[in-house]
């Protein structure tokens, strides 16, 4: 698949996919963009599946869209246009609890239909970005749901098996992405709604921490706690999508952006749980165990994690008072029109009415006293990976067992928006059967912009055209940091290296030094330290490692370094310059020179 063929002509098969190659297409013109917006749009006319589209973008509102389009592009260089409009020409869809200025917003229940009068914050910036908006999609109702089944129109299967669940609530924004008719989408995730439809539809399944995105214009489903959430191909079209929409939002009180770390350590900590639920038969074990090695093949450590408290914290969500704020939303349509609301949401959402005021705050309790106690989880591992669900029903698992199908689907899922956390679905290959399987990687909240950053490279993605014509991908947004040159006791597991780990100082790369210093093992010193000197003539290059720290923790980390050495500027191997520990010369004086040992830990080793 190109989107560079040889003549504007278009044959139906170089449609893009991904957003880079929708970019791509934009910074050539509109000669060789518009006529595919225009293909695009008769696909999702002519050959969606039925009950993906609960309202396509007006024929008069797509040509509205069209025309922007083409002043847009008319109005400047290519990448003075990327700079502008970072999704410039990109088709996305929305899922149907999301508002569009002038069109309607149903949740999936006609009964609850109303016409938007302003677009959702977060479709507003992405619309502002250039993008364009082809409809709105299927999901369960009022997001209530893992499966996609719980609406009153034709079922959507995984683009993998027409006899197999597509996966909600966000079902059909995700089998949207999955068919190309749009480059991504945006779907809500509560429960796992963002993650278990990219796993069965074999995408990229991005749930940010709960704030990250506003959520003013979205349908509630549990307010305190939903996420908007986006579907791709790519991890990079997700992080690009996802530097656009995230931000503070004035009108939403909940939103809370706080920017976090932009990388982990390069080698990574990992909490896995141990025998975890997964369905033999389709061949999710072995998958399983495939993704697991995968990352020891990295270098990954891993390590067996205990997931009972975490399951403990799932339990709250459906059986616990959060039930309530679903009953919030929907509360005056169950009292004056029940039948309007699909029966197994009706079921569930019911539940509230057995909930105290009494039950809902020692809810709150559990759940504070959980992320207490599972803030120390961070202090071991870096990340989690689970399997994003354990199995993948079919049409009729789910009408067997409607309520049990659905519990078991939110198994790995249901738990990190009540504790605040980020999760990135990701692909993990296929399995015997030839079914998706998925994996979801969990970082702790804010650290968004470090797991994209660390799943660029996973090796479950099944490849997607690329273009080199795409202007380069934005990344979330990330707290500053200062590149730090250690070469003495705060390197990697030597005795000072917790100062930079305990201020989420992150190791950037080992090196040398340009070959202009000396080092010289400083004598009284606890624990033992090296100077590091320039000098003009006779140098050596020395080991060192570079780490990202927070610029907001310099001060406090410089307030433990001794005297003689300071912050200085250390120039490396390559010829960049970064600010480095550096030894004041008259300090040397009497002291071992140590710079053809090459390094402190070899002068170490040369001692036992």
């Amino acid at each position: 698949m190109s989107v560079t063929p040889l003549s504007p002509a278009l044959p139906e098969r170089s449609l893009p996919v991904t957003v880079a190659q929708w970019r791509a297409l934009a910074a050539q013109g509109s000669a060789w963009l518009l006529p595919r917006l225009q293909a695009l749009r008769e696909r999702s006319e002519g050959s969606s599946p039925p009950g993906l589209w609960l309202h396509l973008c007006p024929a008069a509102d797509w040509q509205a869209q069209l025309q922007q389009l083409r002043e847009r592009l008319a109005a400047g260089s290519p990448g003075d246009l990327s700079a502008r409009y970072p999704l410039l020409g990109v088709p996305f869809a929305v899922k149907d609890n999301i508002d569009i200025a002038g069109q309607p917003t149903s949740a999936a229940c006609p009964a609850f239909t109303r016409v938007a009068t302003e677009s959702a914050t977060v479709v507003q910036k992405l619309l502002d970005a250039g993008a364009l908006w082809v409809g709105k999609t299927n999901l369960d109702q009022f997001a209530t749901g893992l499966v996609g089944t719980r609406n009153p129109y034709p079922r959507l299967a995984s683009a993998y098996d027409p006899g197999r669940i597509s996966g909600g609530s966000s079902s059909g924004s995700a089998v949207a992405v999955a068919l190309g008719l749009a480059a991504f989408s945006l779907g809500t995730d509560t429960a796992g709604s963002g993650r278990v439809p990219a796993l069965f539809n074999g995408l990229v399944g991005c749930k940010p921490t709960p704030g990250r995105i506003g959520t003013t214009g979205v349908v509630p489903a549990c307010r305190s706690i939903d996420c908007v959430s986006v579907f791709a191909h790519t991890v990079a079209d997700a992080a690009h999508v996802l530097a656009v929409a995230e931000g503070p939002d004035a009108r939403d009180p909940f939103s809370h952006f706080a920017p976090g770390p932009g990388r982990w350590p390069q080698r990574l900590r990992v909490g896995v749980p141990g025998g975890p639920d997964v369905d033999s038969a389709l061949g999710y074990d072995t998958a399983w165990a495939t993704a697991v090695q995968r990352l020891r093949d990295l270098g990954h450590e891993v390590a067996e994690v205990d997931f009972a408290p975490l399951f403990d914290v799932a339990a709250l969500l459906y059986d616990g008072p959060w039930v309530a704020e679903r009953h919030s939303v929907v509360r005056e349509l169950l009292a004056r029109q029940p039948e309007a609301i699909d029966p197994v949401v009706r079921g569930v959402i019911n539940r509230a009415a057995d909930i105290s005021a009494t039950a809902a705050f020692e809810g709150l309790y559990k759940l504070q006293a959980a992320k207490a106690t599972l803030a120390a989880l961070w202090q071991r591992v870096d990340m989690l990976m689970v399997p994003t669900a354990p199995t993948h029903p079919t049409f009729a698992d789910v009408a067997a067992a409607p309520v049990a199908v659905n519990s078991r689907l939110g198994t790995y899922t249901n738990f990190v928006n009540l504790l605040g956390w980020c999760a990135l679905a990701l692909p993990a290959g296929r399995t015997a059967t030839g079914l998706p399987f998925g994996v979801t990687f969990i970082g702790p909240g804010g650290h968004d912009a470090a797991l994209a950053h660390a799943m660029l490279g996973w090796p479950g993605l099944a490849p997607t055209p690329a273009d080199a014509a795409a202007p380069p991908p934005r990344e979330p947004a990330s707290e500053a940091v200062l590149p730090l040159a250690v070469v003495g006791a705060h390197l990697s597991g030597l005795p000072l290296n917790g100062q930079l780990r305990e201020r989420g100082a992150v190791l950037l790369e080992t090196t040398t030094t340009a070959p202009a210093y000396r080092l010289f093992a400083l004598p009284g010193t606890t624990p033992p330290k090296p100077g590091l000197v320039r000098c003009g003539e006779g140098g050596h290059t020395i080991a060192l490692e570079v780490w990202a720290l927070p610029q907001h923790a310099v001060g406090s980390l410089l307030a433990l370094v001794p005297s003689p050495l300071g912050l200085g500027s250390v120039q490396l191997a390559d010829g960049r310059h970064v600010h480095g520990f550096l030894c004041e010369a008259h300090a040397t004086a009497g002291a071992r020179d140590i710079s053809a040992f090459g390094g402190w830990r070899a002068y170490l080793a040369s001692l036992t």
